[in-house]
């Protein structure tokens, strides 16, 4: 009893405290301006695929906006003939390349020009015992495999040396089929994705960095480019037309972007870049920030306990967080709308592949600010690109 006594006595005491704390967090309230009609949101679990996650959810999105039907494409129909490029292209280089997981949206594009594409319930891949995606093994096991045969123990490639590859990503992911029944038709990949009502030229990449001429195009440099694909580049201002002209006309972006910031929530599923700079601020907002160390200004910054100031981005800031590796190329997500918070203050309705989750059941809200800051490039029906800049680019 005196023990029960003890623990009533500690909870009434702290109910104050949590009331107070209940008042003060007064949150973030989105009100969607747009979303974007998509298929349901999915999830990679533990597997570095969010590139083919994103982009075949981006190319869901876009068969619905071209007439036809919602479907779930299969993912790791992409990530096993991917998988399978890029071990040769790494032997070839005698590892000279990034062999990981990781991967970029025209590895899908140029994926489904290749294979071409099939339903999820005809490959869905998870040959290992498990229901959802979980590649440690089978990462650590096709490096292995890669990297004995570069060792070139024989002194000379042999002939069996892919076969076993192909072995090895058979029985992780099963066999591929050649031919399949959907909805009562018959098909091969190749025929079904020509079947779909949409063009795999028709998608352009864009970027905004200042170390390459702006209306050119580039080989994009970060690590999981292994395909050395090249992106079209874009001052700020206009990668940032780009996708507000493509939400106006209903259509959804491919966003590669860079989650790895303090400025990004994955609880509270929101991702904002708050002004730090004393001298930025006015009034009792300079003195108060003044007052704290970094460690309070760090703690206040990051609460995400309601909406603030943010900063306002520049082409100078992108590319400075760019050359010092604190803008990288972590992510793959689609952009489906638009939103506001309570204060009016605009953001990005974001698609995610982590799985149907709260807040906002799998989908979070990532500022203009953000989006303008950590922007790696962008994934885009060149349709919707505004006439001038589609000009500039000759597209």
């Amino acid at each position: 009893m005196k023990r029960l006594f003890v623990i009533l006595l500690a909870v009434m005491l702290a109910l104050p405290a949590m009331a107070q704390q209940k008042r003060g967090d007064e949150g973030y309230k989105f009100t969607d301006t747009k979303t974007i009609k998509g298929t349901s949101v999915k999830n990679q679990f533990r597997s570095g695929t969010c590139w083919c996650y994103s982009a075949l959810s981006y190319i869901e999105n876009e068969i619905i906006k071209a007439g036809g039907e919602e479907m779930d494409l299969s993912e790791m129909w992409i990530v096993r003939n991917v998988y399978f490029e890029k071990a040769v292209k790494y032997v070839r280089l005698h590892g000279a390349l990034n062999f990981a997981v990781g991967g970029a949206f025209h590895d899908v594009t140029e994926g489904i020009k290749k294979y071409g594409i099939v339903p999820q319930e005809v490959y869905e891949g998870l040959n290992y015992g498990t229901e959802l995606p979980h590649f440690n093994e089978i990462d650590a096991v096709l490096k292995a495999y890669v990297d004995a045969i570069i060792k070139n123990p024989n002194r000379t490639l042999t002939t069996a040396w892919q076969a076993g590859l192909n072995g090895i990503l058979d029985a992780y992911f099963g066999k591929m089929p050649t031919s399949f029944e959907y909805k009562g038709k018959a098909y091969t990949p190749k025929s079904f994705a020509r079947s779909l009502p949409i063009n795999m030229d028709d998608y352009v990449f864009l970027s905004s960095f200042t170390h390459h001429p702006f209306y050119s195009q580039f080989v994009i440099e970060v690590p999981d480019n292994w395909l050395w694909a090249s992106v079209y580049n874009l001052p700020l201002e206009e990668l940032m037309a780009v996708i507000d002209n493509a939400i106006e006309h209903d259509y959804s972006i491919g966003w590669a972007s860079d989650v790895s910031e303090k400025g990004f929530s994955r609880t509270k599923a929101i991702a904002i870049v708050p002004e730090d700079n004393v001298d930025n601020m006015s009034g009792t907002d300079a003195e108060r920030w003044g007052a704290m160390t970094e460690k309070e200004r760090n703690e206040a910054l990051y609460s995400f306990d309601k909406p603030g100031k943010e900063k306002k981005i520049t082409q100078q800031m992108r590319q400075e967080a760019y050359d010092n590796y604190q803008t990288t190329d972590d992510h793959g997500m689609v952009i489906v709308g638009t939103a506001t918070d309570q204060n009016g203050n605009p953001y990005f309705k974001v698609k995610n592949s982590w799985g149907v989750r709260p807040p906002y059941d799998g989908y979070y809200y990532f500022s203009r600010p953000f989006v303008e800051y950590k922007t790696m490039s962008i994934m885009v029906n060149k349709n919707a690109i505004p006439r001038d800049i589609r000009r500039k680019l000759k597209l």
